[in-house]
This record gives C-alpha cells, sequence and structure tokens, in this order.
C-alpha cells in the first residue's frame, strides 16, 4: 500500500483552446471587459490604437464604446447596428444581419457554435494563455483568420486577420461574466442634431 501511495498520480489534461471557446459560447451570456485594440498594416506596423469598454449579451448584442483617442459607440439591439462617431456628429444605423454577415462580431455574440462556420485549431503557446486559431469555412470571407486566447479569467484576447494580411488585436481587461446588465444598455438613441444616415426603422 505504502508503494502504491508513492507513485505519482496521472495529470489531468489540461484544457484546450476549442473546449475554452466551446464553453464560452455555452456558459456565457453576458461578458465585460476594458479592451486596448491594436491595428497593424501587413508589415507588423502599428497603424492605430484605441482603447475603451465591450458589452456584450448573448444572443446578438453588444457594444463597443471607445473611450480614447476618440469617442465612438458601436451598438448592436439584435436587429439593427448603429455607428456613432462624436466628432462627426453622425449616425449610421444598418441591418445588423446584413453588416454582421461575415465579420468575427458573430463569433462571440451569435447562436450557432464556432465549427459551423470556422475550422478550429488548438495553438500550442508557452505565455500561460491557451490559444485557439478559427479559419472561416467560407473561402469569400473578408477575414483570412481570428485567433483567441484565453486565460483563467476567461477570455483574454482576440486578432483578427484579414483580406489584405492587417491585424487587429483586441486584448481585454478587468473582465466580467453573467453579470446583470440594465435593461437599455443595449437601447440606442441618435442624440438631437446629428445626422442619421441609414433607415433606423428597420
Amino acid at each position: 500500500m505504502a508503494l502504491i501511495m508513492m507513485l505519482p498520480l496521472p495529470l489531468l489534461a489540461a484544457e484546450s483552446g476549442i473546449d475554452r471557446l466551446n464553453s464560452f459560447v455555452q456558459t456565457v451570456v453576458t461578458f465585460q471587459a476594458k479592451f486596448t485594440q491594436t491595428v497593424l498594416d501587413s508589415r507588423g506596423q502599428v497603424i492605430d490604437e484605441a482603447e475603451g469598454l465591450f458589452i456584450l449579451e448573448r444572443p446578438g448584442k453588444f457594444r463597443w464604446d471607445y473611450k480614447l483617442p476618440y469617442p465612438q459607440y458601436i451598438v448592436a439591439d439584435g436587429q439593427r447596428i448603429w455607428f456613432y462617431d462624436v466628432d462627426l456628429e453622425q449616425v449610421t444605423v444598418k441591418s445588423q444581419l446584413e453588416a454582421l454577415a461575415d465579420t468575427p462580431a458573430t463569433l462571440l455574440s451569435g447562436e450557432t457554435m464556432p465549427e459551423e462556420k470556422y475550422l478550429l485549431t488548438d495553438i500550442p503557446s508557452d505565455d500561460g494563455l491557451i490559444w485557439v486559431e478559427l479559419i472561416p469555412k467560407d473561402v469569400d470571407s473578408n477575414f483570412q483568420a481570428v485567433t483567441l486566447a484565453f486565460d483563467q479569467q476567461g477570455l483574454n484576447q482576440m486578432i483578427m486577420k484579414d483580406s489584405f494580411d492587417q491585424k487587429t488585436r483586441l486584448v481585454f481587461s478587468q473582465t466580467t461574466e453573467n453579470s446583470a446588465l440594465a435593461n437599455d444598455v443595449f437601447v440606442f438613441t441618435p442624440p438631437s442634431g446629428v445626422d442619421v444616415v441609414g433607415d433606423s426603422g428597420l
């Protein structure tokens, strides 16, 4: 008995990136986080940086509140998506279904499982994060790949590579999952005096 007790216990298999992604889609209904966004051109040069707040409610609702370098708001209410540029004093509204049909936004907010639209591959790493790469099954997609990273708290990063080899990296911090949200979080009313482009009565 003593000899058996001294034998090392088998190690538990580490959770894969695919497992973490599927768990996120299946169990996370609301998600909030601060984010930093870095856009790199095809040569890896930084061409844009921003930061703000991201809020998600599945299925189909989310908002990006850009605070720096200048305020912008993107609000998807389940039927319409609103783009509000504060400096330009302009709001653009589109059908959410049409505007997001070929974008990674539906990956986190949609009702379908990722493997329905993407080929999933776990990516080995030594940075303490759990990575998974998603390649669109649609060969005509505007994006070549989406890469997600998870840490102990949940979703940590999202990297999107478009058809022009431009990469957008989102790093999330102060994340909160499945907390209650105010009823009007995804209600957008254009401010008085701004130009509204599109059909707000969709």
